[in-house]
């Protein structure tokens, strides 16, 4: 079992930059690929960008693509979601995800382990 847990969520200005972080206890993050999806209130979640256990391979939504860098240091056991020139639209609740499937699927359903999630407010 594996325990994911994120941060650096907050209120920010469109136009600004956060990074978030997701850290794991109970077992090495760098056994499976990793994601980070989102949930804006009254909308479905969404995929937002995955990582290889490597790190070489990743895969970003079109919405987010350019904006966003998905990374990951699996000697601190972290991934992370820099996320620049955010927008309003950006705004949601932001889940990392794991997965022990070798796939940069962009399904929640293939992700078995899920953070508990860290709000993103973009202000217009």
């Amino acid at each position: 079992q594996v325990l994911l847990v994120e941060s650096g969520g907050g209120l920010v200005q469109a136009g600004g930059s956060l990074r978030l972080s997701c850290t794991a206890s109970g077992r090495t993050l760098s056994r499976y690929f990793m994601a980070w999806f989102r949930q804006a209130p009254g909308k479905e979640r969404e995929f937002v960008a995955a990582i290889s256990w490597s790190g070489t391979s990743t895969r970003y939504a079109d919405s987010v693509k350019d904006r966003f860098t998905i990374s990951r240091d699996n000697a601190k056991n972290a991934e992370y979601l820099q996320m620049n020139s955010l927008k309003p639209e950006d705004t949601a609740v932001y889940y990392c995800a794991g997965t022990e499937r070798n796939v940069l699927s962009t399904l929640s359903a293939s992700y078995n382990y899920w953070g508990q999630g860290t709000q993103v407010t973009v202000a217009s």
